[in-house]
């Protein structure tokens, strides 16, 4: 069987990040228009990564703004000490760094029991194998193409294997947790990103680089067919 026949239909989670700051609200009408899945939230605190975003209060005012779910990306140390604001604030998915996160099954049980799917994401470095013990008790698995802190990066092709080889451990295990890839995605690499068993794929530049962004959503979606694969 197929690593492409494995996987679920693709569903577009479009980044606030890349959206103008000045613009949130139209950016979520946009995201809607557009037949977004989820709106990908990413949290940075300037030392986990080198770059600070958006927190809790604009989650909380966007989240009363959209009917779509907010997938929620905490890039951030020690995230336990934050995980019930984000979740009282309208958080539908909540991943945490494999990275940065001590005691990970404590964790993920304290997402999963507010009410909210529970993800971890690994950085480029880190192995998909090391995420063996974890993968029963989690929801998704979110897949860094990119070293996390800063948007428009170019994506790392070496994450291709790593999907391959996480879509293997899932179906080996019998299990259904979802794989997400953020990071660098767009029209052109797409398709292989979907090929390698990607379910969720987090596009932020690649949206508004360029050219009408409702076009560029529906052109994404059609890269991302399997007729086109």
């Amino acid at each position: 069987m197929s690593l492409t026949s494995l996987t679920k239909t693709m569903r577009l989670a479009p980044s606030l990040l890349a959206a103008d700051p000045a613009d949130f609200g139209g950016a979520l009408t946009l995201y809607e228009r557009g037949g977004a899945d989820l709106i990908h939230f990413d949290v940075m605190d300037g030392h986990f990564v080198p770059n600070l975003s958006f927190g809790i209060p604009v989650l909380k005012a966007l989240h009363a703004r959209t009917r779509l779910p907010f997938d929620v990306h905490l890039m951030v140390a020690n995230p336990d000490r934050l995980l019930d604001d984000y979740l009282k604030a309208g958080a539908a998915r909540v991943a945490v760094h494999w990275e940065a996160t001590t005691h990970l099954d404590r964790t993920l049980d304290h997402i999963r029991q507010a009410g909210a799917k529970a993800g971890v994401a690994v950085n480029p470095a880190t192995p998909v194998e090391l995420l063996v013990d974890a993968l029963p008790r989690l929801d998704y698995v979110l897949l860094m193409s990119v070293n996390p802190g800063f948007g428009g990066q170019t994506f790392l092709p070496r994450a291709l294997d790593k999907a391959r080889r996480l879509r293997e451990m899932i179906a080996g295990a019998g299990l259904a947790a979802e794989i997400a890839m953020d990071g660098g995605i767009d029209r052109g690499n797409i398709a292989r990103v979907v090929a390698a068993g990607v379910e969720v794929c987090i596009v932020g530049s690649a949206i508004f680089a360029g050219g009408d962004p409702l076009a560029n959503m529906s052109e994404l979606r059609e890269r991302a067919r399997p007729e086109t694969l």
